[in-house]
């Protein structure tokens, strides 16, 4: 099943918590937990799935935001925002360092907390060639889907139709040759308008493939790509 993004909140300001939780919930985003302080975001993400960090750097403890974000870097490679009111430059020098995603200066402005997110997921997409989810659009708020689960994309002009085994559908614009890049190599092209997730196909023709009842073409340019798989 294809699940919303997973958000953790880091920050010691109560009020400012809240705030964006009720702000994040109202896009559609899962908030998962909220937490004030390094000792209890380290525990949190060890033992949680988070999908991405909204994260305070100037949190009152001996560790800082700064501190955080070098634990996800080293351990757990997802996106983080860094949020701040803090425009000294030393801060912020240090907080670059750390490669976020995105910054949200207090006080928060509602569509740019929406298009940070947006942004965040959508670079973290192209920065990283996961064999494991991506997160893709669809109505107004990002999904986290198992790349296993997908199992043809079809090309249409400038936009890409993706197809799961629970029968969803998503809509990316991209290219065919973009997306490719970001699967695994049991993704291929197997027409000029098609990619098929191989382990998906239950049968296949020198014409097409069959791939939950329906007929992918396959070009005479592509054939060779079954030839692995007979016996």
């Amino acid at each position: 099943m294809n699940k919303k993004v997973k958000i953790l909140i880091v920050e010691d300001n109560l009020i400012i918590s809240l705030d964006l939780k009720f702000i994040l919930e109202s896009f559609g985003y899962e908030i998962v937990g909220s937490v004030i302080s390094y000792e209890k975001a380290i525990d949190f993400l060890d033992n949680n799935p988070v999908d991405l960090v909204l994260l305070d750097i100037g949190l009152s403890s001996h560790k800082t935001g700064i501190d955080v974000a070098d634990y996800i870097n080293s351990n757990l490679k997802i996106p983080f925002i860094f949020l701040t009111s803090n425009s000294d430059l030393d801060t912020i020098t240090e907080a670059s360092k750390r490669k976020p995603h995105s910054y949200l200066v207090k006080p928060f402005n509602k569509d740019t907390i929406h298009a940070s997110i947006e942004l965040a997921v959508s670079e973290y997409n192209s920065d990283h060639k996961s064999n494991e989810s991506l997160f893709i659009k669809k109505n107004n708020v990002f999904h986290k889907i198992r790349v296993k689960n997908l199992t043809y994309i079809k090309s249409d002009n400038i936009y890409l139709e993706l197809y799961c085994k629970d029968n969803n559908r998503f809509v990316v614009r991209s290219t065919l040759k973009k997306f490719l890049e970001k699967l695994p190599e049991n993704f291929t092209q197997c027409h000029k308008s098609y990619i098929i997730n191989l382990d998906s196909v239950s049968s296949f023709s020198n014409k097409y493939a069959i791939i939950n009842n329906n007929e992918i073409p396959i070009s005479s340019k592509f054939k060779s790509i079954f030839n692995n798989l007979k016996v």
